[in-house]
C-alpha cells in the first residue's frame, strides 16, 4: 500500500491548509483596516469573503474523507501573519504603508499558491478527482488574487516613491520619529 504514505502526507496538508486559511480569516480584517487605499481594502476585503470560501472547500474534502481538518497549527501562516501585523506597527505613511502591506499579503499568495498547487498534485495521485476541481479552483483564486495585488502594486508604489525621503510621522506614540 504505497499510497497509503500519501494519503498521511495529503491529509496533514490539508490540515496545514485549513489552518492557514483560517489564520488569514483572521487577519485579513486587520489588513483591510491598515490599508490607506480604498482599493487595496477593498481587494482584502474581498479575499477574506474568498478565503472563507477556501475554508469551506476543504472542510467539504474533510467530510468526504472522513477525517477532521483539527489538529495542526500552520507555523508557516503564522510567521507570514506575524511579519503582516508587525508591518503595520510601523510609521510608514499611507502609500508606503500600503506598498509594504501589498509585499505581506503576496509573500502569503505566493505561500497558498505553493501548497495548493502540492495538495493538487497529490490528489490527483491519489486518485481524488473531486477534490482536484476543489483544489484547482482555489489555486487559480489564489493566482489571480496575487495578479489583483501586483497591478494595484504599480500605481501604490508609485505613489510610495514619490514621497519625501524624510520626514517626521505623527503616528507613533511618543517623541517623533524620522523614517527614511
Amino acid at each position: 500500500m504505497p499510497t497509503d504514505g500519501l494519503r498521511e502526507l495529503y491529509i496533514d496538508e490539508l490540515k496545514d491548509l485549513h489552518n492557514a486559511e483560517n489564520q488569514l480569516v483572521k487577519a485579513l480584517p486587520k489588513m483591510a483596516k491598515a490599508a490607506s487605499s480604498e482599493e487595496l481594502r477593498q481587494g482584502f476585503e474581498e479575499h477574506l469573503e474568498q478565503t472563507k470560501e477556501h475554508v469551506q472547500r476543504i472542510e467539504e474534502i474533510f467530510k468526504a474523507l472522513d477525517e477532521s481538518p483539527k489538529g495542526k497549527k500552520c507555523v508557516g501562516m503564522e510567521g507570514l501573519v506575524k511579519e503582516g501585523s508587525e508591518i503595520m506597527k510601523e510609521d510608514f505613511d499611507d502609500s508606503v504603508l500600503d506598498a509594504a502591506l501589498i509585499g505581506a499579503a503576496q509573500r502569503v499568495e505566493h505561500y497558498e499558491i505553493a501548497a495548493y498547487g502540492t495538495v493538487a498534485a497529490f490528489a490527483k495521485l491519489l486518485g481524488e478527482t473531486q477534490h482536484v476541481s476543489l483544489l484547482e479552483e482555489t489555486l487559480e483564486e489564489e493566482k489571480e488574487t496575487d495578479k489583483k495585488l501586483t497591478d494595484l502594486a504599480e500605481e501604490i508604489n508609485a505613489q510610495a516613491s514619490e514621497e519625501p525621503a524624510e520626514k517626521t510621522t505623527g503616528k507613533q506614540k511618543g517623541r517623533p520619529r524620522r523614517v527614511a
